[in-house]
């Protein structure tokens, strides 16, 4: 069709939809060697043909010219479009080209040049993190290689690098001093720091007491950052750099630094402002991550919840004037009191669930909208054997798309079992409706691509749209809710002969891919701080 098309109007999108059709016929082909000798040699012919007659338009044409050339494994010609004049109608995306060139010499071992390209792009930019990533790895596959520089002319294809421990110490460490007289804050040189030493650490050299002790580093870089959100989840990376004997003096280090104000009625010393309390609640995490909290005994644990609840209470004065969506500032230290509750319980300490169950519910009374009281409170009441709550709390989760396949065993999985038949039918036919609608919604994406020239999305739509046809979940919901239709409807024999025959059941037509099927739970959606061990 899209050829028909060019030959009446000669508009570029019609040839490129047909050269699009040739290399999904080449993914979809069961021969590999077929679609490698066939389908995209032909889409390469035709694409050349349109380069040597300069007809090349938009950047979608060069893009498909480039994921041609990649999935034949012909990196290096790949490299010269990208690097040539075609390459510079790569601009939609922020560092495409620079990604792209990224991935060609990764693909063709070129190191020198993966390495002078990163550092080259660090030194625009000293906070992008993916660069620091393949900076180092380009580095120790050349120190692996004892690679040396040429006697005459430049390096590399992309200029200076670095290809010994000393000169990426020395390169992290100018980074790193450029960060500091920065106006702007910036993280990326402070973590690269870290990164290098446990690379260094893992490879056994001995090198990384140039770039300094790594609980100095992580206190400074709290020093730094300790007051926003993310400090946790960075300096979380990298706690295995401390050995167990330093975590308790590490935890007291970054205590002492806290700047809390003495009680004036309660038994704590409290925040007086958001930063403060952000600082502190930093410390709670790293604490509880790196298992001190695991190690109290009844007593303590039961004061380290109360101080906990306390300082939940307290937090709420921060956040009178958030809206209803918004999260409370304090609400990290109700989950993790909840957390604390779940170990006793854990130990046999039957009381301690209930505790837990109130004090969920009044985190989510004060923030209605934090998912997170709502997912734990799912698993407990469950746990419980307590569905209608259970119910109640995953629709107001408001579950959208995709998340009916990820997140929907939390309640399909306990309903059924816990006898409500009723409400596991419901969420099965909710769950099956998104299934069955997304067929038609995949194919309106597709559509859009061709439309729109974003021809490297079509094989991501179409392996989205398999992986939803292979998910176990559509399976077992599909099978569960005909046996619940039997149990359900089919009281009488000869509605039941009706309803079996209504199901349409042919085993030797089995419509399950047995073979394929795919888990699609998210089994991480509940956020936790416990230790590697645990």
């Amino acid at each position: 069709a899209g050829m028909a098309l060019y030959k009446i109007v000669p508009k570029n999108p019609y040839y490129f939809w047909s050269v699009m059709s040739l290399i999904m016929q080449s993914i979809s082909a069961h021969d590999e060697n077929l679609s490698k000798t066939m389908f995209l040699p032909l889409a390469e012919r035709m694409v050349a043909k349109m380069v040597k007659e300069d007809k090349i338009e938009a950047e979608a044409e060069v893009e498909l010219y480039y994921m041609i050339l990649e999935r034949l494994g012909k990196y290096e010609e790949a490299l010269e479009v990208i690097r040539g004049k075609l390459g510079e109608k790569l601009t939609s995306e922020l560092q495409s080209r620079e990604n792209k060139c990224m991935a060609m010499y990764k693909k063709l071992s070129k190191w020198p040049e993966c390495n002078a390209l990163s550092k080259r792009l660090l030194l625009q930019n000293s906070d992008d993190w993916q660069f620091y990533l393949s900076y180092f790895d380009s580095v120790f596959h050349l120190i692996d290689e004892s690679w040396t520089s040429p006697a005459e002319g430049q390096m590399s294809l992309e200029g200076d690098l670095d290809y010994t421990v000393e000169q990426t110490v020395r390169f992290i460490e100018e980074q790193v001093t450029g960060a500091s007289k920065s106006s702007r804050l910036l993280r990326g040189p402070y973590l690269a720091k870290l990164e290098l030493i446990q690379r260094l650490r893992q490879r056994g050299c001995n090198d990384e007491h140039k770039l300094g002790e790594p609980e100095d580093l992580m206190f400074q870089y709290f020093i730094k950052f300790g007051d926003k959100p993310c400090c946790f989840t960075d300096l979380k990376v990298f706690v295995d750099l401390l050995f167990p004997s330093q975590y308790t003096s590490f935890i007291n280090r970054l205590l002492g630094s806290l700047p809390l104000t003495p009680p004036e009625d309660s038994e704590f010393a409290l925040p007086a402002d958001i930063k403060a309390l952000q600082r502190h609640l930093c410390v709670v995490q790293l604490t509880r991550l790196l298992g001190l909290y695991h190690k109290m005994d009844k007593s303590q644990k039961q004061s380290a919840v109360r101080e906990m609840t306390m300082r939940y209470r307290h937090g709420l004065r921060f956040g009178k004037s958030c809206l209803k969506t918004e999260l409370q500032f304090s609400d990290y230290y109700c989950l993790i009191g909840a957390h604390m509750l779940l170990d006793l319980w854990d130990n046999g300490e039957e009381w301690a669930v209930w505790h837990c169950l109130t004090l969920l519910e009044e985190g989510l009374s004060n923030s209605t909208s934090n998912a997170q009281f709502k997912l734990l409170l799912i698993r407990i009441y469950c746990v419980l054997g307590a569905f209608e709550p259970a119910m109640e709390l995953y629709s107001s989760l408001d579950a959208k798309h995709i998340q009916h396949d990820t997140i929907g065993y939390l309640l399909t999985r306990f309903a059924g079992s816990l006898g409500q038949y009723a409400a596991a039918s419901q969420a099965c036919n909710a769950a099956l409706r998104f299934f069955h609608s997304n067929q038609k919604d995949t194919s309106e994406y597709i559509i859009q691509a061709y439309k729109y020239g974003a021809f490297e999305k079509i094989p991501e739509f179409i392996a989205f749209r398999n992986r939803l046809n292979n998910s176990l979940h559509f399976a077992q919901v599909r099978t569960e809710r005909m046996l619940l239709d039997l149990l359900l409807e089919a009281d009488l024999s000869t509605s039941l002969e009706e309803s079996v025959k209504s199901m349409s059941l042919r085993p030797e037509e089995d419509d399950i891919p047995w073979k394929d099927l795919r888990d699609n739970r998210d089994l991480t959606v509940l956020f936790n701080w416990d230790p590697k061990d645990r």
